[in-house]
């Protein structure tokens, strides 16, 4: 098992490996394996990769993600040209509802709200806002509403499993109550953990899943 130390030198170096990231004034603290991400960065993209790439460690446990996204290079953007940007965004996607979610900024904060279907499309909505320059944050607050079936949303989960190359998919039990998904059990990398949260999120109606799946 990884020491604190080895694992913070392993953090550091990964976040100078991605390319998307500026590491310089990233702050690396880890305890107990839980690490901790602090400093600025200068895009809410930034931040997400710098997230992301912290989750490819192994043995990382958990991530406290502290960062601060501040645009020096630019004059702050007005909310209103914010949403209109993001609201943009969103309808040139054929995959986003955009007549189903609403945008308000306040502080450059987003936040959606709305009703659509899938998980995919409140993801991609995410991700059309996330592109958006002056952006500091995002709240999705977007519902996914539709019928389900318990027996039968958790049948097309676990067979999500057994079609992933890099999951074991015996070592991960699913637990539906409605709309809400609950994972439990143990897989080796948190590569698998997602891959595992992700067939989870896939499923037709699923609105919350509760990954409490051990790393390790």
């Amino acid at each position: 098992m990884k020491t604190d130390s080895q694992l913070q030198r392993d953090v550091l170096d990964e976040l100078a490996w991605e390319p998307s990231v500026d590491h310089a004034e990233i702050g690396v603290a880890v305890t107990d394996g839980v690490v901790t991400l602090s400093g600025i960065v200068q895009s809410y993209t930034e931040k997400v990769a710098a997230e992301k790439a912290t989750r490819r460690v192994k043995g990382v446990k958990a991530i406290a993600e502290e960062l601060t996204v501040r645009y020096d290079f630019q004059s702050k953007t007005a909310d209103s040209e914010i949403a209109q940007r993001v609201s943009a965004v969103m309808s040139w996607d054929p995959l986003v509802p955009d007549d189903r979610i609403d945008v308000t900024v306040e502080k450059g904060v987003v936040k959606l709200t709305g009703e659509v279907d899938w998980n995919y499309q409140k993801q991609r909505a995410f991700k059309a806002a996330s592109k958006i320059s002056g952006v500091t944050g995002i709240a999705n607050l977007v519902r996914i509403e539709q019928s389900v079936d318990t027996g039968d949303i958790k049948r097309r989960i676990e067979d999500a499993f057994k079609r992933q190359a890099h999951l074991e998919s015996s070592k991960v039990n699913v637990v539906a109550d409605g709309h809400k998904i609950r994972l439990g059990g143990r897989v080796n990398s948190w590569h698998e953990r997602g891959i595992a949260e992700r067939a989870a999120w896939s499923a037709p109606g699923v609105n919350h899943v509760e990954d409490n799946i051990i790393v390790g």
